[in-house]
């Protein structure tokens, strides 16, 4: 019988940090130990989480007094720069590290260094932490003791195009395109004027269109899946008026020879033995409800002209994209079933 897994959680008062509350109070191997709050200590979680009343007696405490060497797993729901100064410590206690920040995602820490403005830490670390896309990387995630949990829009991205690029010279590599829309939470939980409701609300825009830090994680990602060095993915965020949710469209080249290929028979074959992921039917268009609050990716095949597939990739950016695919790392980690906790289907409406 499986034990119960003690589970620390550090900067758990943003969206990502109740998120993984609410998916870990009812998750049938969990026990949590800690979560983290310098302003918030000694509060309960549950006055500041009213939705959680009831599942948890548990308070915040401050960094320094809450027993995280005492966990079998830690997760960082922090800013970026938080887990890499806390990864060693914990690591010596043998407690593993699942980051659900940027701070072991980028492999060369000159990129790191250029997005996030800060110096890496601990180099060393990020060598050896696996990139926690379990239908991508699973084997790697299973033997991690730091795990990467991908960014929200990476996710969708490279699932997405993860079966062309799978097919020898498919694909123009050097031409492939992301327009990507998120809920306003991917913004995080604090206060600040582009995601004010009068802002927000009744409005779309891109933003980071001069460059994105998504970007060089989605074009690292790519390039392993391809092999293929010199791929270039131009990469778009914008801001939708809804509050959780992001809905991809990617487009790819053909090449003449793959012109051929039957793309919805592909994406079929691709994710038939995934949980997470759900090849819809042909002529499809998944929205962003249908995944709200699901651990879960809904994707649509389309070939709009002969030489051009276009794909369809919708997420909530809270749970596949951040906390629920967290919690599926978790479990590979310590040879759990992947969805255990994770089953619930999505809100409607």
């Amino acid at each position: 019988m499986q034990r119960a897994l003690n589970i620390g959680i550090v900067g758990g008062t943003g969206y990502t940090g109740v998120e993984l509350l609410r998916l870990l109070v009812r998750h049938p191997h969990a026990k949590l130990r800690a979560i983290t709050s310098r302003k918030e200590a000694g509060s309960a979680v549950a006055d500041m989480f009213p939705s959680l009343r009831g599942h948890t007696e548990l308070r915040f405490a401050a960094p320094d007094d809450a027993p995280l060497h005492d966990c079998d797993v830690v997760f960082f729901a922090t800013p970026h720069g938080v887990a890499m100064q806390q990864a060693r410590s914990l690591l010596d206690s043998g407690v593993r590290i699942v980051d659900l920040a940027a701070d072991f995602r980028l492999r060369d820490t000159a990129t790191f260094e250029r997005w996030y403005g800060m110096p890496h830490a601990c180099p060393d670390l990020l060598r050896e932490a696996a990139y926690g896309l379990p239908e991508l990387n699973r084997d790697a995630i299973r033997d991690a003791r730091i795990v990467a949990n991908p960014g929200c829009y990476p996710t969708t991205v490279q699932i997405g195009l993860a079966p062309l690029l799978r097919q020898p010279a498919a694909v123009d590599t050097g031409h492939l395109i992301a327009s990507c829309a998120s809920g306003v939470s991917g913004a995080g939980r604090k206060a600040e004027i582009g995601t004010l409701f009068s802002e927000a609300a009744d409005n779309f825009k891109a933003y980071g269109v001069a460059g994105h830090r998504h970007g060089p994680e989605i074009e690292q990602e790519l390039r392993r899946i391809s092999g293929d060095q010199s791929l270039r993915c131009v990469f778009t965020p914008h801001l939708a008026p809804m509050i959780r949710g992001m809905h991809s469209t990617l487009y790819a080249r053909l090449s003449p020879q793959a012109q051929t290929l039957d793309l919805q028979a592909l994406y079929a074959d691709s994710y038939r033995d995934e949980p997470c992921v759900d090849v819809l039917p042909p002529g499809s268009a998944p929205d962003t409800r249908s995944v709200r609050g699901a651990n879960l990716l809904r994707v649509a095949v389309h070939r709009p002209l002969p030489d051009t597939a276009m794909i369809l990739v919708v997420q909530d950016n809270l749970t596949k994209g951040a906390a629920g695919q967290a919690v599926q790392n978790m479990n590979l980690m310590f040879g759990l079933p992947e969805t255990t906790g994770l089953e619930a289907p999505a809100l409607l409406p």
